[in-house]
């Protein structure tokens, strides 16, 4: 496949447990031709039909991958030596502030209740997309979308006179 924005960030998601939001988060991916990891279990079966109508015909464009548990994943990253960057509410560090690296990945938790402390804990970084202080969090799929536009920004588009 090839990579429209010629980068190395990847997205995951952590037991997503809403298809129409993985579905949206997949069609983001393919998009913007960025590979995804999925961290299952997920709660929903895969292949479930409210995941195939929102991801539609973009599944085919996607490169990803199923990791069968967060030890598995967190092993893969490892491996390729890549950063998990945890998009999370329990952080101050704006993701504007952060200096994202080419081969990060991006990670956001389930949508009903993130990610438990080990997987908080065990991220090489943690940002947040700053809100008013009233609001709990914002769509899991919309926080994505934001930080990997920023990230892309930083590592893609600047170096090559793209927008800054």
């Amino acid at each position: 496949m090839k990579f429209i924005m010629d980068s190395l960030l990847r997205l995951a998601l952590f037991e997503p447990d809403m298809p129409p939001n993985t579905g949206a988060m997949m069609r983001l991916c393919a998009c913007f031709g960025l590979p995804l990891d999925i961290i299952e279990p997920c709660g929903f079966a895969f292949d479930d039909k409210k995941l195939r109508r929102v991801a539609m015909d973009y599944i085919d464009l996607l490169d990803y991958k199923r990791h069968r548990s967060w030890d598995d994943f967190r092993q893969h990253a490892k491996t390729e030596k890549r950063r998990i960057v945890l998009l999370t509410t329990k952080t101050k560090m704006p993701y504007y502030q952060f200096d994202f690296q080419k081969n990060d990945i991006l990670m956001v938790g389930r949508e009903s209740s993130g990610v438990p402390e080990v997987v908080h804990s065990a991220a090489d970084a943690r940002v947040t997309v700053p809100m008013v202080p009233e609001a709990r969090s914002l769509n899991v799929g919309m926080a994505a979308a934001i930080v990997m536009a920023e990230a892309l920004r930083q590592t893609t588009l600047r170096k090559e006179g793209g927008f800054a």
